[in-house]
């Protein structure tokens, strides 16, 4: 059960990220969207804490749950501004490979033992990276420099959400009582930065809906933990990237070229070691 549940993290957070993708083809408040996705989610977890009376926060849930929000908040931020300077299929799959921290450090601080395939999983993605990120004849591309830093960016943030995810699943913290606080604190971070701007009705509507997938995804994503191997729920996790892949070849038709596609399917192949 906790396999399938990683699955379906990986599904939904692939959606919420294709939805970002295409807020930025339409023009839409990346800040807005993130502003609403985190006020929905909090009020649902409140709400369903509220009325089943399971919502018991602590000094050290709601700090590590805000924190967890703080840093997710930057790192989708990031992603959907290397989204605007770069494709989509070639953006995701290199944030995917923030998999490599939570890995790690699920063998190095949680004291899980990492396998050899893991390893050469985890050389499948460092590698990966050096071939998607290869353009020739970009030198005057003065996009691409900040693209990588955006990316660079998100990777640490992502990565840092699944390190702690995991000391909050050690600490045998409730999953409401984090996602509860975690939504909390991406709320008011993002209300300090953005809530003097007005949104629009579609923000809000886009927001909703990649709040619903959220909850979805980030209550199965701490089951995962809690239940399962966190060297193998992390890659699978980063799977989600195959479905933003699909969509930005076929939905958004961005082409790849032949190196790119092979850096593409060396770091899926590391992602699927991994799990092994």
């Amino acid at each position: 059960m906790w396999l399938l549940a990683a699955v379906l993290t990986a599904v939904c957070f692939g959606i919420n990220n294709t939805l970002f993708k295409w807020s930025t083809r339409h023009s839409m408040s990346k800040q807005h969207i993130q502003l609403y996705f985190y006020l929905v989610a909090f009020i649902m977890m409140v709400s369903y804490g509220w009325m089943n009376e399971v919502l018991h926060p602590s000094l050290v849930s709601v700090c590590l749950g805000a924190l967890v929000g703080i840093c997710n908040a930057t790192g989708n931020l990031q992603m959907s501004i290397a989204f605007e300077k770069g494709p989509a299929s070639l953006t995701a799959p290199l944030i995917a490979v923030n998999a490599i921290f939570p890995v790690l450090a699920a063998g190095i601080v949680f004291g899980e033992h990492i396998p050899l395939l893991h390893w050469l999983g985890i050389l499948c993605m460092l590698c990966s990276v050096a071939v998607i990120q290869y353009t020739p004849n970009e030198k005057g591309n003065h996009e691409y420099i900040p693209w990588l830093g955006h990316i660079g960016v998100a990777i640490i943030s992502f990565g840092a959400v699944g390190v702690l995810m995991k000391v909050c699943s050690t600490l045998g913290i409730g999953s409401l009582d984090v996602l509860t606080a975690m939504y909390g604190g991406g709320s008011l971070y993002l209300l300090l930065r953005y809530g003097k701007e007005k949104g629009q009705k579609q923000e809000f509507r886009l927001g909703a809906t990649i709040a619903l997938f959220s909850v979805i995804g980030f209550s199965c994503y701490f089951y995962a933990l809690n239940e399962g191997i966190a060297t193998i729920v992390f890659p699978v996790v980063s799977l989600n990237c195959l479905v933003v892949v699909m969509t930005g070849c076929y939905i958004f038709k961005e082409k790849l070229k032949a190196y790119q596609i092979v850096g593409i399917v060396t770091a899926l192949f590391g992602l699927i070691l991994t799990k092994l």
